[in-house]
């Protein structure tokens, strides 16, 4: 492996591939590849999931993580390493350097998620919280490389980060031999550039698709300028591809070898993620059920058989009963709604039943007697209803309307 520094632009070769898969042989697992009747039905080829939210740590990055603090000189293992990340990359890095005997030091933002802080923790490295954003954390990281000497371990823009990642893709092809489109999601581009490397030299008829959160897709401007490209601001609840800017390594490649870098909205994004819960019994981050997004999006796109990365599956327990919430709104499966009624004993009771007879369940009431809007003898209920689609909510509201109810939805 290489000892470039991380603005080498030094190209990723299938040998580079092979040789992090030989590095990890008994360190990263060798992921489980399950087909999925559902999806396959969906977009009319057949569809299968590349389950890296099993592997170790949660997701494919101890795979990069793993080779490049391999790869490092022995006085530079001395020196320790340093990352910063919200979550994935913190964990693949604290236990890559556990296994190999080196210290880490890892920059967290202030508000990651508990368990993420505390999983890194547990790998064995030291976590320093700063800053709000990633963005904070990272340069508090680079400071402290300078300041101290140890190396700073980025997340995706390097060639041998980037041969550790193009493992899944070895993977893809030896589980899935007549795999014909490859689906990934795209943060900086490191996994999607290291599954472009180990596929298209093997099978350059397969087509590799990329996928972005619509409001964090820095590679399309990129690609369309020919540069890397920053996208101020990023917004999307996918943290794992929430960059702002390509990695210049990992640009070069997917702009060479991959054929597609698609968007997904974040009501895709909440489905995506419901149905890999239902349907497929697997816990999956939003990062990693973009792909799923795209599948469901458009599934006439992609031709089979279709290999979906899922990338991670470390999902912070309040974010997912949010974007459950939301997967089950854009699925029509959620309805929340405001209406008032006289405020006498058994108004609300009434307004109960009417939805005990179309059979909504009740998620949450919120009940408000006082407001100056409201006039003397009114209350005003908001409701959060379980619903069993569309049509349904179309049902409830027409009973309730029908009931003398005028609402608001």
């Amino acid at each position: 492996m290489s000892h470039s520094t991380a603005g080498s632009l030094r190209a990723v070769t299938l040998d580079d591939v092979r040789g992090a898969q030989k590095m990890l042989s008994g360190v990263a697992r060798t992921t489980a590849m399950e087909g999925s009747r559902h999806l396959s039905r969906r977009v009319g080829a057949p569809v299968h999931l590349k389950c890296e939210n099993l592997q170790r740590t949660g997701s494919f990055k101890l795979r990069g993580a793993y080779v490049r603090i391999a790869g490092l000189l022995p006085e530079e293992r001395a020196a320790g390493v340093v990352a910063a990340s919200a979550g994935n990359h913190a964990q693949g890095v604290a236990l890559a350097s556990s296994l190999l005997g080196v210290r880490s030091t890892v920059f967290m933002p202030k508000g990651a998620p508990l368990p993420k802080i505390s999983a890194t923790r547990e790998y064995g490295a030291e976590v320093r919280l700063h800053g709000q954003v990633v963005d904070e954390s990272l340069a508090a990281a680079v400071e402290y490389a300078q300041e101290t000497g140890a190396v700073f371990i980025h997340p995706f823009d390097h060639p041998d980060v980037i041969a550790g990642q193009g493992t899944v893709g070895l993977e893809i092809l030896e589980q899935c031999p007549e795999v014909r489109t490859i689906v990934v999601g795209v943060g900086g581009g490191g996994l999607a550039a290291g599954i472009a490397v180990a596929a298209k030299a093997l099978r350059p008829d397969v087509r590799i698709v990329g996928v972005q959160a619509a409001g964090a897709a820095a590679y399309p401007p990129s690609l369309a300028a020919g540069r890397p490209v920053a996208v101020r601001n990023p917004v999307t609840m996918a943290d794992g591809i929430k960059v702002g800017r390509p990695g210049d390594v990992p640009f070069g490649i997917v702009g060479e070898l991959v054929d597609e870098v698609c968007t997904v909205t974040e009501d895709e994004l909440s489905a995506a993620l419901l149905l890999c819960l239902e349907r497929a019994k697997l816990v999956v981050e939003p990062a990693g059920a973009s792909p799923v997004a795209a599948l469901l999006s458009r599934p006439g796109a992609f031709e089979g058989p279709v290999v979906a990365v899922l990338s991670g599956g470390n999902v912070d327990p309040v974010l997912m009963e949010r974007v459950l919430r939301h997967g089950m709104a854009a699925q029509g499966r959620y309805l929340a709604v405001r209406l008032r009624l006289t405020d006498r004993p058994g108004a609300l009771a009434s307004l109960l039943g009417s939805l005990s007879v179309v059979d909504a369940n009740v998620l949450d009431v919120s009940h408000v007697r006082t407001d100056p809007r409201l006039g003397l003898t009114e209350a005003e209920v908001e409701l959060h209803l379980e619903t069993k689609g569309p049509a349904h909510c179309a049902e409830v509201e027409r009973a309730l309307r029908e009931a003398g109810y005028t609402v608001m939805v």
